[in-house]
């Protein structure tokens, strides 16, 4: 296998949603109640039930030089236009040789998470299926076999829930994103049979739930004078508290086909953590009641969970430790730990001990199964390798774009940014734009 034969497919992307994403999909009982976007002291903000956002493109620094990673963007006109432009996602994606990908959404939260906490359970409903048909028909349906949709549902209703996965299951979406824990948004823990409903409807519909980083217990910063980098390091592996906490709950016994993704969390760090629960329960079931039917938490783990990795050189040569049917490969685009331009450079560097048949796998085969995703149907598979994507993406600009604009931490030449400097940052931003 050559670089250009190489079919990447990203299960974590992210869209940043255009000014009109909801107005034409909320129903007409909550006309002039959608999310919209506002311009607020010089600045584009979202505004729901009166309540605006900070910062509206979290992360969005694609296309900027490396030096410009740490400003956030203050508006539209200061990302670059594939952050929230379909045509220009796809203009981008063939210039990064990526063929599929998984999008989550950015103002409503990660895991849709912003629509939860509102006292009109029906607006908020509303929003939510509102955001879901814009996603599956504006943005991925715009480019046929270029994206697996993802979809949000309401935590508060499990009847609405359910009925949304199974809507949109018909609909060919079998994705869809969750926090890896809801006690942090004040919901029950994945251990309560509040949630059956929606694991049953998932589990019939072959329906992924996406658990990405930051969406329930978020990586600490360990204090204000902490380097940035610190926080930085630790975002991918502040997921394993949670990875360990869906081992041992209970719905893999209840709903055996249900499966989750543990999206942006690695897989260096997974060896360890199945080395590890499978100490715990052998050495401590006898007190702790542990039990799984004489299996090991370790096959738990690699039946139903999902690993996703960006770049991760120890992972790709400990993929003996873990099942390397479930290992994906991802992207990141527009965020500032994302490898575009050079997605496909990166990951051929650190995959040359692999052969031809476990490369496939990671970068796209195990993608296409797990997501019921078959972009070869639509384009053909001679169309969807990076070389392919490539030669139509010669007339789209690479170039780092300087000057872009957008909120900075405050510099200091002697000493590191720290996360007290982007704490402070992000406190500004709420204030400013309060309504």
């Amino acid at each position: 296998m050559k670089l250009e034969d190489l079919i990447l497919v990203s299960v974590d992307d992210h869209a940043i949603e255009p000014p009109n994403a909801f107005a034409r999909h909320m129903p007409a009982k909550y006309k002039g109640r959608e999310p919209r976007v506002e311009n607020h002291k010089g600045r584009d903000v979202w505004v729901f039930e009166e309540k605006a956002t900070g910062y509206m493109g979290l992360n969005s620094v694609v296309g900027r030089p490396k030096e410009e990673y740490g400003m956030e963007p203050l508006g539209y006109e200061q990302m670059r236009r594939g952050t929230w432009d379909i045509k220009a996602r796809v203009d981008d994606m063939n210039a990064n040789g990526v063929l599929g990908s998984i999008c989550f959404p950015t103002f409503p939260g990660f895991a849709g998470q912003r629509f939860q906490s509102y006292e009109d359970r029906g607006v908020s409903l509303a929003a939510i299926q509102a955001y879901n048909d814009w996603h599956l028909h504006d943005w991925c349906n715009a480019a046929p076999g270029r994206f697996i949709p993802l979809m949000m549902v309401p935590w508060f209703d499990m009847q609405a829930a359910a009925e949304e996965v199974k809507r949109l299951a018909k609909q060919g979406v079998h994705a869809l994103t969750f926090s890896d824990n809801p006690t942090v948004h004040g919901y029950p823990s994945i251990h309560n049979s509040y949630w059956d409903p929606l694991w049953k409807a998932c589990a019939d519909n072959d329906v992924v739930l996406c658990c990405h980083i930051g969406t329930g217990v978020k990586a600490a910063h360990a204090s204000d004078e902490s380097p940035i980098d610190a926080w930085i390091t630790s975002m991918p592996i502040s997921i394993s508290n949670s990875a360990a906490d869906w081992i041992w709950a209970p719905m893999w016994k209840k709903f055996p086909k249900l499966r989750m993704a543990l999206s942006e969390g690695g897989i260096g760090w997974i060896p360890y953590l199945l080395e590890r629960a499978n100490f715990t329960h052998n050495h401590h079931n006898a007190w702790t009641n542990s039990n799984f039917g004489g299996r090991n938490p370790s096959d738990i783990f690699n039946e139903h969970i999902i690993t996703c990795f960006i770049e991760d050189e120890f992972g790709l040569r400990n993929l003996d430790f873990i099942n390397v049917d479930k290992v994906t490969w991802e992207c990141d685009y527009p965020h500032s730990d994302c490898t575009w331009p050079e997605s496909a450079n990166v990951f051929w560097k650190q995959s040359q001990h692999l052969s031809d048949e476990v490369i496939n796998k990671i970068t796209h085969l195990n993608a296409m199964r797990e997501f019921s995703y078959d972009p070869f149907a639509i384009l053909g598979r001679e169309n969807c390798t990076v070389g392919a994507l490539k030669a139509q993406a010669k007339h789209v600009s690479i170039e780092p774009a300087c000057g872009m604009g957008g909120a900075a931490p405050l510099r200091d030449p002697e000493r590191p940014v720290t996360s007290g400097d982007i704490n402070k940052m992000f406190a500004a931003a709420d204030a400013q734009t309060a309504l």
